[in-house]
């Protein structure tokens, strides 16, 4: 079992009739995109998605990718996908894991690695950019304060 990242999200993604094959299930590569949404809503809640990710300067492509498949997604099934942020100070670590929403049963793991390119020079950045590390600490930081409880008049 994979140890859990210092942030987590989890959405559900409801499988469509195109995403699957003549037997009805989901065709491998449309996997990915599930991890992509469940990527995007780890992103916003950082507070850093790809939109301030190009305004700040810098690309984020995908250079590793894996998967591994333990069982089909089908059509109609409702699947939750949770990203973990594992590392994020010199390249994007995160780690995925596809269950079925009702049962919790285990469909796919997987996990991306992404790192920074100077969109001005195209350079790829050895380290992550200070405003995505600054970005990442301060949702960090949030998490960590204790929520204060409401008090009626």
């Amino acid at each position: 079992m994979r140890t859990s990242g210092v942030l987590q999200t989890e959405v559900d993604v409801l499988v469509p009739f195109f995403d699957v094959d003549s037997i009805n299930v989901v065709w491998h590569g449309h996997y990915v995109k599930y991890l992509e949404i469940a990527r995007c809503a780890l992103l916003d809640d950082v507070g850093h998605n790809y939109v301030q990710m190009k305004e700040s300067g810098y690309a984020w492509p995908v250079i590793d990718m894996q998967l591994r498949y333990v069982q089909a997604a089908r059509f109609g099934q409702r699947l939750r996908v949770r990203a973990d942020l594992i590392e994020w100070q010199n390249r994007l670590l995160i780690h995925y894991l596809v269950r079925d929403a009702e049962t919790g049963q285990r469909i796919t793991r997987a996990s991306t690695v992404q790192v920074a390119v100077h969109l001005a020079s195209g350079d790829m950045q050895l380290l992550s950019p200070q405003v995505f590390i600054d970005a990442v600490e301060q949702r960090l930081h949030r998490a960590s304060q204790p929520s204060t409880p409401s008090v009626a008049p």
